[in-house]
């Protein structure tokens, strides 16, 4: 039995459809990411597994029950927003509880699951401060402790981190991974940024225009994106994405002189069909004899790596080189990189070809 069935959820604002059909199936455990850009629907879709938006049509279940027109109360979830939504008048400690209070869990009970939720969340020398005397993150633990008190069947973020500086995301990122691991609880998360949704899920749903792109494992969304719009979203910096066209047993890279061998591995591609070529700029290197020229326009240091920005022809790629790798603005490059690293897409469609 399914943890969560969603099953052909659309949701529409009058003529303007906003979800056009969403199926997922999560089993217990698992931690799926709703990722996307702003507008995709990825919050419209967890508000409506929380129960604080109706579907137009569908169902979603969670353990055995259909929960539509259920009271979000008793829907046997609990939801941790991007503004925390803490009592700024109450306690940690009682913010923690408020939920379990409002159910008339005797006091006793309610004090021994607040102190249990702190104590994972590191989290117990604070119990009797407000929120006003917490930082952004300890606000955040605060938030994700009144949720873990309910002990649901599915926990839903919605953006949780974005309210953080980037060390203290990073921080909270390795605090959510440590929780789920400990708890083995079913998440859903939604998040626009591609790192979190990388280190975080077992899952990542890439949502676009109201329709799920890919549903698949960390690896399968990076190493195997099933279309165009999949391989660009997810990767920092973006895949390299060249203009092509199949000859006989090559790819000749639009307005340039380059050819690269056409792998047998990658499906019935047809002479004369027009392709786009991605390459991760982590699968590229100096190579005397690679496959690629280009000359470099900016060079920028990041400390860990050196992203190489050039323009091969009428066509610009970026590389990520190691950092002491000395190169300076107008070098004449030469790239390789090895085969199984192109990924080939169907200009026309978007669609992955193999």
């Amino acid at each position: 039995m399914s943890a969560l069935e969603i099953q052909n959820i659309r949701k529409s604002y009058g003529e303007v459809e906003t979800l056009k059909g969403i199926d997922i199936s999560l089993e217990s455990g698992e931690f799926l990411v709703l990722l996307g850009s702003s507008g995709c629907g990825k919050s419209t879709l967890l508000n409506i597994i929380a129960g604080l938006a109706e579907a137009t049509s569908g169902d979603i279940r969670i353990g055995d029950r259909s929960v539509l027109g259920v009271h979000p109360k008793d829907r046997d979830i609990a939801m941790v927003f991007q503004s925390y939504a803490l009592y700024p008048n109450l306690s940690v400690h009682r913010n923690i509880g408020f939920g379990l209070e409002m159910r008339k869990v005797p006091a006793a009970e309610r004090d021994k699951a607040v102190r249990e939720a702190a104590k994972l969340l590191q989290i117990e020398s604070l119990l009797e401060r407000k929120p006003s005397q917490l930082s952004g993150g300890q606000r955040q633990r605060v938030a994700i402790g009144r949720a873990l008190v309910r002990k649901p069947e599915v926990f839903l973020f919605d953006e949780p981190l974005s309210n953080l500086d980037a060390k203290l995301r990073m921080e909270m990122r390795t605090e959510l991974k440590r929780l789920h691991q400990m708890l083995k609880t079913t998440v859903v998360y939604v998040t626009h940024d591609q790192i979190e949704a990388m280190t975080l899920a077992t899952r990542i749903a890439v949502m676009r225009d109201g329709r799920i792109e890919q549903l698949g494992t960390p690896d399968e969304i990076y190493n195997h994106p099933a279309t165009l719009y999949v391989a660009t979203f997810v990767g920092a910096p973006p895949m390299n994405l060249l203009n092509a066209t199949a000859e006989a047993g090559i790819l000749r890279i639009d307005g340039t002189s380059i050819t690269l061998p056409l792998p047998a591995t990658k499906g019935d591609i047809k002479q004369g069909q027009e392709l786009v070529v991605g390459i991760r700029p982590e699968t590229l290197r100096l190579d005397d004899h690679g496959q690629l020229d280009a000359v470099c326009e900016v060079a920028e240091l990041t400390g860990p790596e050196l992203i190489v920005t050039a323009q091969a022809g009428s066509q610009r790629l970026m590389a990520c080189l190691p950092p002491r790798t000395a190169i300076a603005e107008g070098q004449a490059l030469k790239l390789g990189f090895d085969a199984n690293a192109l990924h080939l897409f169907d200009r026309a469609t978007g669609q992955r070809c193999d």
